[in-house]
């Protein structure tokens, strides 16, 4: 997993609630579990005018020029502004792999799905939880500048505005620690990778049977 400790990034608005993770990435996508290749169908029924299914070739779908994402402005944004209860509905992980696969590494609401906060920290993506006075503020100055972008620091637990106004936000001190460090549930077993190894070495020596 990609670590996260800083990001300066363009910043896109979502402005719907209650966003689901069948809208992030429909269901007909989750046959693959490999992390990569979902991108491309992140908010598929809403960024394209087509139905679509794995295999299509994307680059040949009809785009829907309504959808934000869509907008030149903001192509290559890495901070999406969304609204309340982002991520609800069923807990499919692929949600927060898509999220990533497309370039967002940092989402900021007011609040998340709970199954779903907890996937993106797993998978390198910051969920960043404000007051809703704070983000309405965001939407606001994102919609009134082209080019608006954020500065997040982790370890410092905030978020810089362009006005040099300095957002405070709260993280639990483990999903911090995962995070800086690029530890998902893989990796946090893999710091141990030479006791574990000790353990099989010596078991092999004294039960040989095992591993005849």
């Amino acid at each position: 997993m990609q670590a996260f400790t800083q990001l300066d990034g363009l910043v896109a608005p979502l402005d719907r609630a209650n966003v689901d993770t069948d809208a992030i990435i429909p269901k007909q996508f989750l046959k693959s579990i490999k992390r990569a290749g979902f991108g491309p169908n992140l908010f598929d029924e809403w960024r394209y005018l087509d139905h679509g299914e794995p295999g299509m070739d994307n680059a040949k779908r009809p785009l829907n020029p309504a959808f934000v994402l869509n907008a030149p402005r903001y192509r290559g944004a890495e901070i999406l502004l969304t609204r309340e209860n982002f991520g609800c509905g069923s807990s499919r992980e692929h949600a927060p792999w898509a999220l990533e696969d497309y370039g967002f590494r940092a989402l900021i609401g007011t609040t998340f799905a709970d199954i779903f906060f907890n996937n993106c920290f797993k998978n390198g993506v910051l969920p960043i939880r404000l007051p809703q006075s704070e983000v309405d503020a965001l939407f606001a100055q994102v919609a009134a500048n082209e080019g608006y972008r954020l500065k997040i620091d982790l370890d410092a637990q905030t978020v810089a505005r362009p006005d040099g106004k300095v957002l405070k936000f709260e993280v639990d001190a483990f999903r911090k620690y995962c995070l800086l460090n690029g530890f998902d549930d893989i990796g946090l077993t893999l710091r141990h990778a030479d006791k574990i190894r000790a353990f099989e070495d010596k078991r092999r020596v004294e039960q040989p049977w095992l591993f005849a």
